[in-house]
């Protein structure tokens, strides 16, 4: 009796070691991916802006987070965007599905906090209060240059052939785009697959707002210089001149994946389309309001 009691303290003291193992290695192997995720995304921020390679960014510019959230009570819904002000102190502006303005909410949180999405949700919670439901929408990062906007960062998902494919947009302060990158998808390889590659994924480069909102596909070959223009085959004042050549024309067709060619000409287009509404009704909100915000 005594050796089975022996035994049974001991594997219970080897299992809690092995939990507290587990535990610590979990929040350490968690702690590295939040941190790799981030510093990828930041990456892919960066290179769409251009900034490749060992280019280095200009101090500059700086990128400012907006964080959109749906805010829902018994009555009625209306959007909450949360911007900095100024260090830790953050505005939590409230606005109508109409567009008008309906309140301004103060929160002291730090920077660190507003980048954990769970902290970040919990105080807007709070602050909103008990009588209303929060949901996070989405995030957009206003880029600038010594004060002045150059560039949104606008992350989207939208339908594949399969699945959702997940990417980020950069476009200009007249919604111009700049860049756009897969982040994630499961379409065929060898067929919708292929969106993640520049040939691709070029053809939105330079496309104004106004041809990106009738963007459509083409079942046809890519021209010879334009793919090559695509691929980055010849000098970049080339690139920059056959780009303005196709910049009003829809987008071709990946061969075998019409669907999936069609899913991101679309889901770029409605991504584009809904944050130029967004961001307009916004930037009327602040200055109506005389709300000081850093871009």
């Amino acid at each position: 009796m005594k050796d089975i009691i022996t035994i049974v303290v001991r594997l219970t003291v080897s299992c809690l070691l092995a939990a507290v193992v587990m535990g610590v290695c979990f929040i350490f192997t968690s702690n590295a991916k939040k941190h790799n995720e981030h510093v990828k995304e930041q990456q892919v921020m960066y290179e769409l802006l251009g900034y490749k390679g060992d280019a280095k960014v200009p101090e500059s510019v700086a990128m400012h987070e907006i964080y959109r959230y749906v805010i829902t009570t018994v009555e009625s819904q209306s959007i909450g965007y949360l911007v900095a002000v100024h260090g830790e102190e953050f505005l939590l502006v409230e606005i109508d599905l109409d567009g008008k303005f309906l309140k301004n909410i103060p929160l002291t949180m730090s920077e660190a906090d507003a980048l954990e999405g769970d902290l970040r949700d919990k105080k807007v919670q709070e602050i909103v209060g008990p009588s209303a439901t929060v949901k996070f929408a989405d995030q957009t990062v206003v880029v600038t240059d010594d004060g002045k906007r150059i560039a949104y960062l606008i992350s989207g998902k939208f339908q594949g052939f399969k699945t959702f494919v997940s990417v980020m947009l950069a476009v200009d302060p007249s919604f111009t785009l700049l860049g756009l990158e897969i982040l994630e998808h499961e379409e065929d390889p060898g067929l919708g697959a292929e969106i993640e590659k520049d040939y691709f994924k070029n053809q939105f480069k330079g496309k104004p707002f106004a041809v990106l909102k009738n963007i459509d596909v083409v079942k046809a070959p890519i021209p010879a210089d334009y793919l090559k223009a695509l691929n980055g085959k010849v000098d970049e004042q080339e690139i920059l001149k056959i780009r303005d050549m196709y910049k009003d024309k829809d987008i071709y067709a990946l061969t075998g994946a019409t669907i999936s060619s069609r899913a991101v000409s679309n889901g770029v287009k409605g991504i584009v389309k809904k944050f130029a509404y967004r961001v307009t009704v916004l930037d009327k909100v602040l200055a109506e309001q005389r709300l000081t915000v850093p871009f």
